[in-house]
């Protein structure tokens, strides 16, 4: 059965508005898993506006929603395609809606993909993730993320939180991430990232020349008040540190190495460009593009952990991306 975006508590009073309409002709299948409903405009209904008619049509979905359905073009008045919510209706004519699931129902569907697979066992994977991948579905991007590709890649990952992701990487930040595969392997995982028993370190290049060379930045983040895209560090933020090691200065960028002891949103991004210093290309924390960066110039090159079956000891590190290994490697000439 698809899922569809409920109607809030107001959604009977909403229904009431639409006066005494028919009741609606038999739902029909549509495509893709949507539903088909139609009514015909009564005396009742006649004057009044086409979104408050839908709801009456189908009550058990928000207002806003069904509007949203309206611009989208899957509500029809007399066989053609209606985009206006507001628009006035005439007694007799017939209105067809389309009721689709939403973005959000369609998100946790199995996409196979290729992925860059470091090690796997029964317990766990841990891959080489890509600039440009998203991790997990959220607005914007509903498809073609890392928790699709996990959910066709084993059979297990549709029965795991997140399918057994238990950290994230940025849109734009390549490298390594581990994930689990079963929920003893992921409880464990999550166990351990919390303990800090999970090394995770970066390569970065940021504006500026980092100093001292080796620096502990110890200092709470949380959402910027002046835009939600953005993190910051404020007074009442969560607590992070990030270790930071400077390598070379060159040409008025550096290349660092950045130890994670914890994992908020954009952690290391937001600590650089508090220190005065944002990564190359990170537009959103003020970062310009150089030495061909276009996108923020950071990337998890190195995993340590306990294996969480057994308790082995296990060590990963990846190369960097193209763009990322040439830029780095412009800094680090002569070195």
């Amino acid at each position: 059965m698809p899922k569809y975006r409920k109607a809030p508590a107001e959604a009977g009073a909403a229904a009431a508005d639409g006066g005494d309409a028919e009741a609606p002709a038999a739902d029909e299948a549509g495509a893709a898993g949507s539903e088909r409903r139609s009514i015909a405009v009564d005396a009742a209904a006649h004057g009044g506006r086409l979104d408050k008619l839908l709801v009456a049509l189908a009550p058990e979905f928000s207002r806003s929603w069904l509007q949203t359905l309206v611009r989208d073009g899957h509500v029809r008045v007399d066989g053609q395609a209606c985009t206006v919510p507001a628009r006035r209706l005439r007694a007799g004519q017939q209105v067809e809606l389309e009721l689709v699931p939403t973005a959000e129902s369609r998100a946790f569907t199995p996409q196979p993909m290729a992925l860059a697979i470091v090690h796997e066992d029964e317990h766990l994977l841990v891959l080489d993730k890509p600039a440009a991948l998203v991790v997990h579905p959220a607005a914007g991007n509903w498809s073609g993320t890392l928790l699709n590709g996990l959910l066709a890649h084993h059979a297990g990952a549709a029965a795991l939180p997140r399918a057994g992701i238990v950290h994230r990487l940025d849109k734009d930040t390549s490298g390594l991430m581990v994930v689990g595969k079963t929920p003893a392997a992921v409880t464990a995982l999550v166990r351990a990232i919390a303990a800090r028993e999970v090394q995770r370190r970066y390569r970065a290049l940021a504006h500026g020349a980092v100093a001292p060379a080796e620096q502990a930045v110890d200092a709470p983040i949380g959402r910027d008040p002046a835009s939600r895209l953005r993190m910051a560090v404020r007074a009442g933020g969560k607590p992070a540190r990030t270790d930071v090691r400077c390598l070379r200065v060159r040409a008025g960028v550096s290349a660092l190495e950045c130890t994670l002891h914890t994992g908020r949103t954009h952690q290391i991004r937001v600590h650089l460009a508090h220190l005065g210093h944002p990564l190359l290309a990170d537009r959103l924390y003020g970062g310009t593009p150089a030495l061909g960066m276009q996108r923020q110039a950071l990337h998890a090159f190195a995993l340590a952990l306990r294996h969480p079956a057994g308790g082995a000891p296990l060590a990963f590190e990846a190369a960097p991306p193209p763009d990322f290994a040439a830029a780095w490697a412009q800094v680090m000439a002569g070195a």
